[in-house]
């Protein structure tokens, strides 16, 4: 049986709640270890030299990790009221997880079929001022 009402439930958990500006992409069709490739360069990086490297890099990842980036920037400003300065902000956390997996089948020779796993991935990245 759960203790106290359901609204003292309610703010008893968001009470507990992460107040840091983040953003998150679930469900992103990008393999968790190619995901970190990048999110390892970026960790710890103050934001606009972390956006300075999501521009250069080559990778299919920096292009979708700088989009959730330049979210959660927004959402900084946004949820602060203009309190938090974009040119103070540094990530503070940034990971990938695995997400679901879309099973697909190649035929191969002599009537074998060979299995294609197409891996997804649910990125976060928090940030916080300095």
């Amino acid at each position: 049986m759960a203790k106290g009402h359901r609204s003292q439930i309610k703010r008893e958990r968001n009470a507990q709640k992460d107040t840091r500006p983040s953003a998150k992409l679930s469900y992103a069709r990008i393999p968790v270890q190619k995901a970190c490739f990048v999110l390892d360069a970026i960790r710890g990086k103050d934001v606009t030299s972390a956006l300075a490297i999501l521009e250069y890099n080559p990778r299919y990842a920096s292009g979708v990790i700088k989009k959730l980036l330049e979210s959660a920037i927004a959402n900084a400003e946004y949820t602060s009221n203009g309190s938090l300065n974009a040119s103070n902000l540094y990530i503070e956390e940034c990971y990938a997880n695995n997400g679901p997996i879309m099973k697909r089948v190649r035929p191969r020779a002599q009537g074998r079929a060979y299995r294609i796993e197409k891996r997804m991935s649910h990125i976060k990245i928090v940030l916080n001022e300095k």
